[in-house]
């Protein structure tokens, strides 16, 4: 059921008719404006603004993965290199969240390399930085070495990410912490087989939880990203009871979920970033995000229903 499920939002994602639908619906109105921060850069950047006043940062996400050329990955980058000015103008603590498929790397590794560099110098020359998304585990490993990459010409300027449901990520971790670069960590989206992933709900929780713990411990800056209320409780535990300072971690969210524990976060002094989606490439984004995982269709009508 549940593969088939995923096979039809997939087929949906590719529907223009369904998009232009979903785009002009008032019904999905609220879904989008919820969700995804507007169509256009300038709509995320507004958004990143209003989340300043509220005491929150941000990490700007235009959507465009999947790039089908060389110069629609340059275009990208531009994009990219655009939002960094307007940061820097509105005097914003935000980053920008890459996907390297965007930059190119399936075209290129090098062209992908200049791009991501581009990006990461800019950042740094105003105190911002970078963070790149993790895709399937296609791209693992090119994605943790470009890491380091840029880790080594830019320290503290660029995070990884890492995903709990993965088996090799207690290493990853270790390899990445001994080196001080600083770690997103989620419980990973994507169809991966048993052999390298977990599976259940329950080991992917449980497996987090170990990881968030370690990073908490022994890593620098962490960004312990999870809308589970039961995983924040325990991680607000284990903060208090090992002393650790407020300034030594983060959390982080998507935006428009679980604003009442967004609210309660902050209102406690805890640092929070919210990941924050824009551009007009939001209907495949987001059947694609359901598609990798179905349950998160009854996980978002859920949190439509919270504040």
């Amino acid at each position: 059921m549940g593969r088939m499920l995923r096979s039809t939002l997939l087929y949906l994602s590719h529907q223009k008719w369904l998009r232009r639908w979903m785009e002009q619906s008032a019904t999905a109105e609220k879904l989008t404006s919820r969700f995804i921060a507007g169509l256009t850069l300038e709509d995320g950047i507004r958004a990143l603004k209003r989340l300043a006043l509220e005491g929150i940062n941000g990490t700007l996400d235009y959507l465009g993965e999947n790039v089908t050329s060389i110069e629609e990955a340059e275009r990208s980058r531009d994009t990219y290199l655009a939002a960094l000015d307007q940061i820097q103008r509105a005097d914003l603590s935000a980053t920008v969240s890459v996907k390297l498929s965007q930059l190119g790397l399936d075209f290129s590794e090098q062209a992908c390399r200049e791009n991501v560099l581009a990006l990461a110098g800019k950042a740094a020359a105003f105190g911002s930085g970078i963070e790149l998304d993790m895709e399937s585990s296609l791209y693992t490993d090119r994605t943790l070495s470009m890491v380091l990459f840029l880790h080594s010409k830019f320290p503290g300027h660029i995070r990884g990410v890492v995903q709990a449901y993965l088996r090799r990520s207690e290493a990853d971790i270790r390899r990445l912490s001994a080196q001080h670069v600083p770690i997103r960590l989620c419980k990973g989206a994507y169809d991966e087989p048993d052999s390298i992933a977990f599976t259940r709900k329950s080991e992917v929780n449980t497996n987090y939880i170990k990881l968030m713990k370690l990073l908490l411990d022994e890593g620098t800056y962490p960004a312990i990203a999870t809308h589970d209320e039961k995983i924040i409780r325990l991680a607000l535990h284990h903060i208090r009871e090992q002393k650790i300072p407020i300034d030594r971690f983060e959390f982080q969210m998507l935006y428009g979920i679980r604003r009442d524990l967004q609210r309660e976060l902050v209102g406690n002094g805890y640092r929070l970033r919210l990941y924050v989606p824009c551009g007009s490439a939001w209907f495949p984004y987001f059947m694609r995000r359901l598609a990798e995982r179905p349950a998160n269709l009854m996980f978002l009508a859920r949190n439509l229903l919270r504040e």
